[in-house]
C-alpha cells in the first residue's frame, strides 16, 4: 500500500519520496525481502534488547502503549515501533523513550534504501529495517514491536526469539491481504485471521491472547503446538475483569487490583490486561506491581477515543461542546464507539466522517445510527475516500463538506452538543495537527 507519509524536514522527505518511488504499489507480504535487506545491514534484528511482539486487528497499538508505560514506570527504557503515524512519521520509531530525531531518521532511511534498491522492499519493510538499525545501535532495556499487517508474513515477524508475544482483539480487516486463497489455510474468514495473527508465535515463547470463540482458539492452539509455543489465552491461566471501579487481574503469581486505565473506552481495560499478562509471563525484565498500577494512568495512545482540548478546531464550537476523535474504521471499532456512547441520548451526536474507499462505511454508521443528529462526510486528505453517496441512510440530515473546518461551520450546535470525527487514522492525524495536538 502507498503510505503517503510526509515530513516537514527536507532530508526526511527526500528519503520518503525515494521510498514511495521504490515501492509505489500494493505490498506483497512475505519475509524474503526483509530478510535479505537485514542481511545486508549485518542483521540488526538479532541485536535487540528483549522483544515484546503484539498482533491484533484492534487494540494492538494500545497494548504496546501499556507495555511501554509499565516498563518506563519501572525506570527502564524501551524502544517502540508502531504504525501508522498520525502527524509525523517519527511517531513510528521511539528510541529509548524519545521519538527518533529527523537527522538520524533521514540517515537510517538513506542507509536502508542505498543497499536495497535492487531488492525493491515495500514501504513498511524498509521502515522496519530502519527501526531495527536504530534499536540495535542505541541501548535500551526492552523493545516493543507492533505488527503492521497480519502476523505470519509481516516484516516484524523476522524476529526469532521474543520474550513474549500477544494477540489483541480480532476482527475482519485488510481482507485483500489476509483472506486470499492459500492451500492448507482455514476457509472461514475470522478463523483465517486468527491463524494469520498466531503466526507470531515462537518456540519456547508464551503467546498471550484475548478470549476468542472456540474455533479461533482451536486454530491458534494447534499452531502453537506445531511451533512449540506456550498458548496462554485469557480465561485460562490468566484473566481480568472490571468491577467496583477497578481492573482485577489474576494469574498463577497472584491477584492484582488496579485502577482503570486513563485511556477512554471500556475496551482499554482489555488491552491493559493483555499487556500485564505479557509482562508477568516473561523473565527478562522485572516489572513491579507498582509500575503496573502507574501504567494505567501513564499510557497514552492519541487518535483513539481522543477528546480534543482547547485549540483552533474546538474554538469553532461553543465552549461547552465536546469533540471526540477516533481513527477506528472496522466493525470492532464501530462497536467500541457505540459502547462508549451508549449512555448518550438518541440524536445527540453530530458525526463528521471520512473513510478510505477500501473500507466499509456501515461498520461505523450502523452501531451509531440511533445516536446521530447529523452526518457530514468529508474526504481523507491525500487518500481515495468515500463520497456521501457511498454511505448508508442515517435517518438524520446528511451532507458533504470539503474539510473538517467547513463541516464544523455548517453544524447547528447548541449548548452541550457532541461532535464525533471518525473513520480513519489518517483523518485523525490531520485533526490533531489542525488542533495543535501533535503527538510527542
Amino acid at each position: 500500500m502507498v503510505d503517503g507519509a510526509k515530513s516537514d524536514h527536507p532530508a526526511v522527505q527526500k528519503q520518503l519520496d525515494r521510498l514511495t518511488m521504490l515501492s509505489p504499489g500494493r505490498d506483497v507480504l512475505g519475509l524474503e525481502r526483509i530478510s535479505e535487506v537485514l542481511g545486508r545491514l549485518d542483521n540488526p534484528h538479532q541485536k535487540l534488547p528483549p522483544v515484546f511482539h503484539v498482533a491484533g486487528t484492534n487494540g494492538k497499538g494500545s497494548t504496546c502503549a501499556f507495555l511501554r508505560a509499565a516498563i518506563e514506570a519501572e525506570g527502564l527504557k524501551a524502544h517502540v515501533y508502531t504504525s501508522p503515524h498520525l502527524v509525523r512519521f517519527n511517531e513510528r520509531i521511539r528510541i529509548a523513550g524519545k521519538l527518533i530525531a529527523d537527522d538520524y531518521l533521514a540517515e537510517l532511511l538513506a542507509q536502508v534504501l542505498d543497499i536495497s534498491q535492487d531488492i525493491n522492499p515495500s514501504f513498511f519493510e524498509a521502515t522496519t529495517a530502519a527501526a531495527f538499525l536504530a534499536f540495535a545501535e542505541m541501548p535500551a532495556d526492552a523493545c516493543i514491536l507492533e505488527v503492521g499487517l497480519g502476523g505470519r508474513l509481516d516484516a516484524t515477524n523476522i524476529i526469532g526469539d521474543p520474550v513474549a508475544t500477544g494477540m489483541a482483539a480480532l476482527g475482519i480487516d485488510h481482507e485483500g491481504f489476509l483472506l486470499s486463497p492459500e492451500a492448507g489455510t482455514p476457509d472461514e474468514p475470522i478463523v483465517r485471521i486468527a491463524w494469520e495473527k498466531a503466526g507470531i508465535a515462537k518456540s519456547g515463547t508464551p503467546l498471550l491472547t484475548q478470549k476468542y470463540r472456540s474455533d479461533m482458539a482451536d486454530i491458534i492452539s494447534k499452531h502453537c503446538t506445531k511451533v512449540g509455543a506456550q498458548y496462554l489465552p485469557r480465561g485460562g491461566e490468566w484473566d481480568a475483569a472490571i468491577y467496583e471501579g477497578q481492573l482485577h487481574y489474576r494469574d498463577d503469581r497472584g491477584k492484582l487490583n488496579l485502577p482503570l486505565p486513563a485511556l477512554v473506552g471500556a475496551h482499554q481495560a482489555d488491552n491493559a490486561a493483555l499487556a500485564i499478562a505479557m509482562l508477568r509471563h516473561q523473565d527478562a525484565l522485572h516489572i513491579s506491581d507498582g509500575a503496573l498500577r502507574a501504567a494505567m494512568g501513564w499510557a497514552q495512545w492519541p487518535g483513539r477515543m481522543h477528546l480534543l482540548i482547547s485549540g483552533p478546531l474546538t474554538d469553532l464550537l461553543p465552549g461547552d461542546a465536546e469533540i471526540w476523535v477516533d481513527g477506528g474504521h472496522n466493525v470492532s471499532a464501530g462497536l467500541a464507539l457505540a459502547k462508549h456512547f451508549a449512555d448518550y441520548g438518541a440524536g445527540s451526536i453530530d458525526l463528521v466522517i471520512g473513510m478510505l474507499s477500501n473500507k466499509n462505511p456501515d461498520a461505523i454508521i450502523a452501531p451509531l445510527k440511533e445516536k446521530l443528529a447529523s452526518m457530514t462526510v468529508i474526504p481523507v486528505p491525500g487518500h481515495e475516500s468515500h463520497a456521501l453517496r457511498d454511505y448508508p441512510d442515517v435517518n438524520a440530515p446528511a451532507m458533504q463538506a470539503d474539510n473538517v473546518s467547513a463541516a464544523l461551520d455548517t453544524l447547528d450546535l447548541g449548548s452541550g452538543k457532541t461532535v464525533l470525527i471518525a473513520g480513519s487514522l489518517y483523518l485523525a492525524g490531520d485533526i490533531l495537527k489542525a488542533n495543535a495536538q501533535v503527538p510527542d
